[in-house]
């Protein structure tokens, strides 16, 4: 079967760096997903237009906003729909190195079955605040796996492979804020997917816009660490087993 990709942007108010990253991303040529998570109108109407110029592109909107999480999940069942196998997740942000993008195919391309992430390298200009708890989100992501294979539980550049994300996405169990991004990654190894990692450029721009509040996001994702670290000792013997097994090869 051919493996065939399309690119998904989340978006919630980010039509300035749209503006700026669109014309990048459609030099690869791939159909373009953008899904508007309950954007204010100006930015929203703004972003529909854009993209409504863009000859292999879908625009949808979610009403109210809903997290990121949603806005990709449906962005990848449109993906679906449209007979896609993979989807190649941008965030709307402007940090991504999009070049990158042919990268993190080729290693798709390798390895079909297997979520393909990028590995961010940082400059100077990255906020400590968010370095530390990149490392501390690390930290207990390979604790709940009780393996080191996630080298990063944070970005947002990744390629899915939809039938499998769909299938763990189910359920209603995955929370969709700012926890999507590593709990989708844990979630997934536990059902024994692989996930690889590329390294790539991260940058914040300085017009760049985040939507993350420090105490209320840093509570759900302390929450959500608490669960996943409940869930992997519900799955202990089936993790111990996996590890046995690997080890045994």
């Amino acid at each position: 079967m051919t493996n065939r990709f399309c690119i998904v942007i989340p978006h919630y108010n980010h039509d300035r760096q749209l503006t700026t990253l669109l014309p990048e991303i459609l030099a690869y040529g791939l159909p373009l997903i953008v899904i508007d998570d309950g954007s204010d109108r100006s930015s929203h109407e703004a972003v529909s237009r854009l993209v409504s110029t863009v000859s292999d592109a879908t625009f949808e909107a979610i009403s109210p906003n809903q997290g990121k999480g949603a806005a990709v999940i449906r962005g990848v069942r449109i993906a679906k729909g449209q007979g896609f196998t993979h989807a190649i997740q941008i965030d709307a942000d402007g940090q991504h190195c999009i070049a990158d993008i042919a990268r993190l195919i080729a290693e798709s391309e390798i390895h079909p079955d297997s979520i393909v992430s990028g590995l961010p390298r940082f400059g100077e200009d990255v906020p400590k605040s968010r370095l530390h708890g990149r490392k501390i989100t690390l930290f207990w992501s390979r604790i709940e796996t009780l393996s080191s294979e996630i080298l990063d539980a944070m970005c947002g550049f990744r390629v899915y492979p939809i039938e499998p994300f769909l299938s763990v996405c189910e359920g209603g169990t995955i929370r969709l804020r700012m926890q999507f991004d590593t709990e989708i990654l844990v979630r997934s190894s536990w059902r024994g997917q692989s996930i690889r990692f590329v390294p790539t450029e991260v940058c914040y721009p300085d017009d760049g816009i985040s939507h993350f509040r420090l105490l209320r996001d840093n509570v759900h994702i302390t929450l959500m660490h608490i669960r996943l670290f409940f869930g992997m000792l519900i799955r202990l013997p089936r993790l111990l087993y996996r590890i046995a097994a690997v080890r045994l090869v």
